[in-house]
């Protein structure tokens, strides 16, 4: 999907159509989750730290995210291509890869079905994709990001919407790419590359495998050697298991106490409880993670039950000792906590359970639950998350591009 968040929200906000925009939080610790074709031609890129795209672009609009919106969406141009094939394997909200192998013969060979589609997706939902058509994955996600619209300085510059690499051209559409585009490329490998000269796939491909494994190591030098010559023999995996189920908060401001960290571990703990119970799972596993300000030092601290667990209770009585034995005073900027080890919930009776005065969690669970399905989320919560009179919720995916300048109204308060 092309700036996916930014064109869902253009959709109700047509008077910003093209104007800068970005999608993100616009706290001090904000960060850019998606920005429009206008606004990249500033340097304004995702994962960008909201403070600096203000710089490079000081008359963007910045909208708040909305993820409950993004994956309504996503669910629909999933069932979309759900209709050429079942071989969809999604990567994110906005990315996906089809295997059309099986639809050749009913809706024609794959460019034709790459322009279906994305003709179905503009039709029904006013949002444009970038198609990549070619023997494997890997030259698939490389296709589809030439197929893509270009921001340059003078203007935004339409994409081609379908790059096709046909068996056998694999290599004329490689060997004049950067290096840095092939998978498993970051800035550390990039370094040792040119260190050898190797700046393009062209000087990647044509280098002997022992030097590189010399620069690199003998397994990322193979990696790197099969992707040169276009080679991915992995298959798309309509269905994988979920590991694990998480949520993390940044801070607007850090903090420094432990009872301030008990209350935010407290609600995270609901949300991953309320999402282990919805998807059928408990979890053996549980993982407490900090991040500290000073140097952005990051820990993780992990517990393993022989019973797994969907109760937020069990999940604090759990990662509770674990945080008291953390030493917040340097400034936590960051908590996290997920549940792995994923299984199926059974939960057997022990005598030991019959003659315990503790609380019936599951009972009160299942209370709790039922209020949630009928009147939102926003009807009932911890205690401790009670703030200036209203419930702070935790929703998936709204703190991936951390803390906004000033909270807003949940939209399902009642």
């Amino acid at each position: 999907m092309d700036a996916f968040f930014v064109s869902v929200e253009l959709r109700r906000r047509p008077d910003l159509a093209g104007q800068p925009v970005v999608v993100g939080g616009t706290g001090r610790r904000g960060v850019v989750a998606a920005a429009s074709y206008e606004a990249r031609r500033f340097g304004v890129h995702s994962a960008m730290p909201s403070a600096v795209a203000m710089r490079r672009c000081p008359h963007a609009v910045f909208l708040p995210g909305d993820h409950a919106l993004y994956s309504e969406v996503s669910t629909h141009v999933r069932e979309i291509f759900e209709r050429y094939t079942p071989l969809v394997e999604p990567l994110s909200l906005d990315e996906a890869f089809l295997d059309v192998t099986g639809s050749i013969g009913l809706f024609g060979p794959p460019p034709v079905i790459a322009e279906r589609i994305r003709a179905d997706i503009a039709g029904e939902l006013a949002l444009a994709c970038s198609v990549g058509v070619a023997p494997n994955k890997f030259l698939a996600k490389l296709a589809s990001v030439e197929a893509k619209p270009i921001a340059t300085p003078s203007g935004v510059e339409p994409g081609p919407g379908v790059v096709v690499v046909a068996a056998g051209e694999e290599q004329e559409f490689l060997r004049p790419l950067p290096v840095q585009r092939l998978w498993g490329v970051g800035p550390v490998t990039l370094e040792k590359l040119h260190r050898i000269g190797v700046r393009r796939v062209s000087d990647l491909s044509s280098a002997a495998e022992s030097v590189l494994a010399t620069a690199l190591g003998r397994s990322q030098a193979r990696h790197l050697l099969a992707l040169a010559n276009g080679i991915d023999d992995r298959a798309v995996e309509p269905e994988r298991d979920v590991k694990s189920i998480g949520h993390e908060e940044t801070f607007d401001a850090n903090k420094h106490e432990l009872s301030e960290l008990r209350r935010e571990l407290v609600r995270l703990s609901d949300a991953v409880a309320q999402r282990l119970r919805h998807a059928d799972v408990g979890a053996r596993t549980l993982t407490l993670k900090l991040r500290f300000d000073s140097g952005f030092q990051t820990i993780t601290r992990s517990v393993t039950s022989a019973a797994p667990t969907d109760l937020a209770p069990e999940i604090v009585a759990a990662l509770g000792p674990l945080l008291d034995a953390v030493d917040p005073s340097p400034g936590v900027r960051l908590l996290g906590v997920s549940g792995s080890n994923l299984g199926p919930m059974s939960r057997q009776l022990t005598l030991d359970d019959a003659a315990s005065p503790t609380p019936d969690w599951a009972a009160a669970t299942d209370a709790l639950d039922e209020i949630r399905r009928r009147f939102g989320t926003a009807a009932i919560g911890p205690a401790s998350a009670l703030e200036a009179g209203r419930l702070r919720i935790v929703r998936p995916g709204e703190q991936q591009w951390g803390p906004s300048a000033a909270s807003t109204p949940d939209r399902d308060e009642k």
